[in-house]
């Protein structure tokens, strides 16, 4: 038997959704490359890169649900992290190379909790040179490599929740005193963490940057349903293509004529579940659950943007 990758004598893995709990110290690719070899398929890709020093929630597709990661890359997310306050760097984590380290032995709360505030919301965020972002087709991380000053525009990003959960006294290896927060972040999709770790040390005048970043969540996927490599190792959980677009988008419930006509690629008649729905399209799912198509408000009609259970 040979699986769609091309490998003999292994069965590739059901379409759907893995969430990977993502070590430290391996790239997004890195974690795509095991799972390609765990689920027997090319087919799988990522939804929303993670630093190397990151750990956490990476969304993976397999299959027809390497469609479904369009609409996983824009949702929500939710970081645990440390920012470091008394220590910049060149990339506003600890990966970067020291520009100051005047430290900062103590900070006032009120301060900092005024410096938080002013960074929950809706903000203008600039981000980290060291970002993923092209400038002229180019990446912004490959022209700082290469030795170019790179200057960024601010970008609207929403921060729904920046909460401080603790604040401790700390030394760094030569002994500089500095202050560590532990932070709690919920944030829009391409909200830069580091960016704000970097910008809480520049309002307090100490500077600052991330020693620490877990993501907690992606949309409706948290560290409850996510696995590690070596549980996946063992055996890979793949949540179906029903259950996984359940947990990132609205729902619209057929019946079974509607869903036969969707199956053909027709549209549907619009109602009030699918107005207004152009970006963030609406899973329709069969009488028995399972997920026919994605739905949005075109023209007035209900049309599949996607459909996943073709006639």
């Amino acid at each position: 038997m040979s699986d769609r990758s091309g490998s003999p004598g292994r069965v590739s893995a059901p379409d759907g959704v893995v969430v990977v709990d993502k070590p430290a110290g391996w790239t997004s690719h890195d974690v795509v490359a095991r799972m390609r070899r765990l689920a027997a398929t090319r087919r799988v890709g990522h939804a929303g890169t993670l630093d190397p020093m990151a750990t956490g929630v990476l969304v993976l597709g397999v299959g027809r649900a390497t469609k479904l990661l369009t609409y996983v890359v824009g949702a929500d997310k939710e970081y645990l992290a440390t920012v470091r306050l008394g220590v910049a760097t060149t990339t506003d984590d600890a990966e970067g190379e020291i520009v100051s380290a005047d430290g900062a032995p103590a900070v006032d709360p009120a301060a900092l909790d005024a410096s938080v505030r002013v960074l929950t919301g809706p903000i203008e965020q600039v981000p980290s040179a060291v970002s993923a972002i092209k400038v002229d087709g180019k990446r912004a991380y490959a022209r700082v490599r290469a030795g170019e000053q790179v200057e960024l525009a601010a970008r609207p990003v929403t921060v729904s929740r920046f909460d401080v959960l603790e604040v401790r006294a700390a030394r760094t290896e030569d002994g500089t005193a500095v202050t560590d927060v532990d932070v709690l972040v919920e944030c829009s999709s391409g909200t830069y963490v580091r960016a704000l770790a970097r910008d809480v040390g520049t309002a307090l005048g100490v500077g600052g940057h991330l020693t620490a970043l877990r993501r907690t969540r992606v949309g409706g996927y948290g560290l409850d349903v996510a696995r590690t490599l070596t549980e996946l190792e063992a055996g890979v959980e793949v949540l179906p293509l029903a259950v996984a677009a359940r947990a990132i988008l609205p729902a619209r419930e057929l019946s079974a004529d509607e869903a036969r006509e969707l199956s053909f690629g027709r549209p549907l008649v619009l109602d009030p579940v699918l107005r207004g729905t152009r970006e963030v399209p609406v899973a329709a799912f069969a009488p028995d659950g399972t997920l026919v198509a994605l739905l949005a408000d075109a023209e007035g009609k209900a049309r599949p943007v996607l459909v996943l259970a073709a006639a």
